[in-house]
């Protein structure tokens, strides 16, 4: 007993000794940008030869051990901590040459580097005490204490002081604690540290599958895949909880293979949000008979196209469209130098359209096709945080006006082929308080043959209240870009590909994104809103239809 209070005796002192004679540095530069002095100013520490260039509560710290000749990076992810290491003789090398200038004293030597396009200068000495660099990667001496930096001749890093602190706490190096990782599974970790994955589906599968059956309404649950309208739809409710309402962006992210389908596809991801309203929900689960009809003036019915009192069409997030069998047909068509995509993959941003006010949303994805085995698809939704600008007491106003996107096609809900003869027209109200509004309209047009609108460029006008507000041909000239996404696609005497083709606003394995229509000077009220589409005439049993959807969006004044 009496040796263990004397060990304690000997070690409690030596400890205590040596916290308070840790060297400790402070080196502070001034950062000016096109000479103009930033109130920022970058503050590293030096301590018992480690350079802390992190603040001590970042998540990601960065660190240089002159010890061991390193520079450490850690990132704290998922209650890991990882570190990615890189020795002294895998920086960036410098080009030295005969220039001098005098910092706080010193008399220092010039290095230059070219790192990704970029001109680094660098004035350094190794007369100090201390070592160190505003960025860890520009160190052009093991013994250098770098004094200035300069970017591309109009960014600088300007030692203003070096300070020895005393009585200085030890800082914690968590490089002791991490688990080594490589450079690009660091650059992974930190990626997706910085905003929160959703994941809504995985590897699930959209085909057509008559021995399907709507679930039971009773027992309908949370984070559960259900398919729809037999296999065409798959439908999944998710929670939104505050920290994913209070997001600054978000992006919806789809990746899509062939399982046995060949063609392109008429693809859409949407969202229902859960409110008291009527929406395609109930048609999916009770059929077609649940949705309003909207009749043209040749007595044609559609079902559920477009906003009534007691009723809202989905939220389009993305419109998308599947490839030529990309996956399942690679090996069915191989040909040389041609390196088929093994799957597609789209991401849009889709911030307006993600409510934050509402707690449950029902996320869906659309594929339109008879093939049995059909498509694999994957879904996430990714909310990035905010950049701090959002305007206080506000939430987003979304307001779906129609959609002639047949999502129910396969369970018989009627393609949007109206226009030829008519004019789709909503009734509308828009709410008080509404700043920023805008339409985000999305169109494609569809009649796959020669004189089809698919492969036709049509007029689509857009009137509110009787006034254009908008018009456009819309057309996309740059398919042969996704060539490698298409391999199932038909090839034609001339060289050309089915998926090369010019069409109406789509290509084979692409998304189309939504036009973004102004609506400032709308007042809050009723109006009336008139869709109008030079649609082509129908050629025997092939007929041209187009998928139009409409949401108002903006933000709402609580007060």
């Amino acid at each position: 007993m009496k040796n263990i209070i004397y060990t304690l005796f000997l070690i409690i002192p030596y400890v205590v000794y040596s916290q308070k004679n840790i060297k400790t540095y402070t080196i502070t530069y001034e950062n000016i940008s096109n000479g103009k002095k930033s109130d920022r100013k970058t503050i590293v520490t030096y301590q018992d030869q480690i350079l802390f260039l992190s603040n001590a509560n970042d998540n990601i710290q960065q660190f240089v051990n002159y010890n061991t000749e390193e520079v450490v990076n850690t990132i704290e992810y998922k209650g890991n901590i990882y570190k990615e290491v890189t020795s002294f003789d895998s920086l960036p090398k410098p080009i030295f040459q005969d220039k001098t200038e005098t910092i706080l004293g010193y008399k220092c030597k010039y290095a230059k580097y070219t790192y990704f396009s970029n001109t680094i200068e660098v004035w350094f000495t190794e007369e100090a005490k201390v070592k160190g660099s505003p960025s860890a990667i520009f160190l052009p001496t093991k013994n250098a204490l770098v004094l200035k930096m300069v970017r591309n001749g109009n960014r600088t890093s300007l030692a203003s002081a070096i300070d020895k602190i005393k009585k200085a706490e030890p800082r914690n190096y968590l490089a002791d604690k991490a688990q080594a990782v490589t450079g690009p599974e660091f650059e992974e970790i930190k990626i997706n540290s910085r905003f929160i994955k959703v994941p809504i589906f995985e590897n699930e599968t959209v085909n057509f599958d008559g021995s399907i059956k709507a679930p039971d309404t009773a027992n309908l649950k949370i984070d559960k895949t259900y398919r729809l309208s037999v296999g065409s739809v798959i439908m999944k409710k998710i929670k939104l909880t505050p920290e994913l309402k209070n997001s600054g962006n978000v992006f919806v992210t789809l990746q899509c293979r062939s399982d046995g389908d060949a063609y392109d596809r008429t693809g859409s991801v949407f969202i229902i949000p859960e409110n008291n309203q009527k929406s395609v929900m109930d048609a999916y689960l009770k059929g077609l008979d649940q949705l309003p009809v909207y009749t043209d003036n040749l007595g044609q019915k559609y079902q559920g196209i477009v906003k009534t009192e007691n009723y809202n069409p989905p939220v389009e997030l993305m419109r998308f469209f599947t490839s030529f069998g990309a996956g399942h047909f690679n090996d069915k068509r191989v040909i040389n130098n041609y390196d088929w995509a093994e799957d597609v993959r789209y991401k849009q941003e889709v911030t307006s359209l993600i409510p934050n006010d509402v707690d449950e949303v029902w996320v869906g994805v659309f594929i339109g096709n008879y093939a049995k085995n059909g498509h694999k698809v994957s879904l996430e939704l990714d909310f990035y945080p905010s950049f701090g600008h959002e305007e206080a007491n506000t939430i987003k106003y979304i307001n779906p006006l129609f959609s002639t996107v047949n999502t129910l096609e396969m369970s018989g809900q009627n393609y949007g082929r109206l226009f030829k003869t008519d004019t789709l027209t909503v009734d509308f109200e828009v709410d008080d308080h509404i700043k920023d509004l805008q339409l985000l309209y999305t169109t494609t047009g569809h009649g796959g043959w020669g004189r089809g609108d698919e492969f036709v460029p049509k007029l689509n006008r857009i009137l509110i209240d009787g006034e254009e507000v908008f018009k456009i041909v819309p057309w996309r000239t740059d398919c042969a870009t996704y060539r490698f996404s298409n391999p199932a696609s038909g090839n034609f005497g001339n060289g050309l590909s089915s998926s090369d083709l010019s069409r109406s606003n789509w290509c084979p394995g692409t998304p189309t994104p939504p036009y973004f229509i102004p609506l400032n000077n709308l007042k809050p009220g009723k109006h009336t809103i008139q869709v109008i589409i030079d649609q082509g005439e129908d050629e025997g049993g092939s007929f041209s239809h187009w998928g139009v959807t409409g949401v108002l969006v903006g933000k709402k004044l609580l007060n």
